[in-house]
């Protein structure tokens, strides 16, 4: 691995955090995630630009119709998921890919029963490590950062000898990981999760799901932009499944009680009267499972 990636965060981690950020400016009527702490991740170059030129924003929606959306909505599931798996009783939480995920800090009863751990490639984690420091004055005690490349590091070791216990029960988080690693390192992941899991021990992720009339799906341009933006960085899209087959792609792994959460699900969900016009990106899906 050269030095410059080494040291280089990710870009789709602050775009994320942008989203956040903006949903959470939005009153309470009317946003559909709320993230106060999502600001203090964001660059001050980039706050600056943001400033000087606040139409940027806008012009990336008219172009990614309602990728933004979808990821607010991503987020909103996914931390009631992980509210509800508290009450389940989980005593460790897993964020493989972290990025600026401040859910470690944010969510009620994880500070006082759930070991976190945040596991994510060096280069992300050392600016988030830095920020947590400026933010809290030190380290949170019940959390762990676990430096991982996983496209060529195996998660085995590493998240084991930082502390995480295999015979706990565990929910394994992943939230804009999938799309950008290969299909090979998916399956490493989901692999470790059934093989090194406690009884009741869940798995939570969003993923590209492509339709089968790819060609006269709306948001075709959509998906092709995104794509093309992807591959002039270094973060472009490898993994994705077809519509409807991530029941039988967990089952073969060894998960049961899947469930899929498809854009008109979170749709109906969340984006109700004043945000019933806002737009969702039909091409993201979001799903949970049980190890059996």
């Amino acid at each position: 691995m050269s030095e410059k990636v080494e040291k280089s965060p990710s870009r789709t981690a602050e775009d994320a955090t942008l989203i956040r950020m903006g949903e959470s400016q939005k009153g309470e009527d009317e946003r559909i995630c709320y993230d106060p702490l999502a600001i203090h991740f964001i660059s001050q170059e980039t706050l600056e630009l943001l400033r000087k030129n606040p139409e940027i924003e806008k012009e990336k929606e008219v172009v990614f119709r309602g990728v933004a959306n979808t990821i607010a909505a991503r987020v909103r599931y996914f931390d009631d998921f992980v509210k509800k798996s508290i009450g389940d009783g989980i005593e460790q939480l897993v964020i493989l890919g972290a990025g600026y995920d401040t859910r470690a800090y944010r969510i009620d009863g994880l500070k006082e029963n759930v070991k976190v751990f945040e596991v994510d490639h060096p280069g992300t984690q050392g600016v988030k490590i830095e920020k947590i420091k400026e933010l809290f004055g030190s380290i949170p005690a019940h959390v762990e950062y676990v430096s991982v490349d996983f496209e060529i590091e195996s998660l085995n070791q590493k998240l084991l000898n930082s502390g995480y216990d295999s015979s706990k029960k565990t929910l394994f988080l992943m939230e804009g990981l999938t799309m950008y690693i290969p299909s090979e390192a998916v399956d490493k992941i989901l692999s470790f999760i059934v093989k090194n899991s406690g009884n009741g021990s869940a798995v939570i992720f969003d993923y590209g799901s492509i339709p089968a009339n790819f060609n006269e799906n709306p948001d075709r341009r959509v998906a092709e932009s995104l794509t093309k933006v992807m591959e002039e960085s270094d973060e472009s899209m490898k993994f994705a499944l077809e519509e409807g087959m991530v029941e039988k792609f967990l089952s073969e792994r060894g998960f049961s009680n899947i469930v899929d959460v498809t854009s008109e699900d979170y749709k109906k969900a969340y984006f109700r009267g004043k945000n019933k016009d806002r737009q969702v990106f039909s091409m993201m899906s979001f799903v949970h499972a049980v190890i059996e």
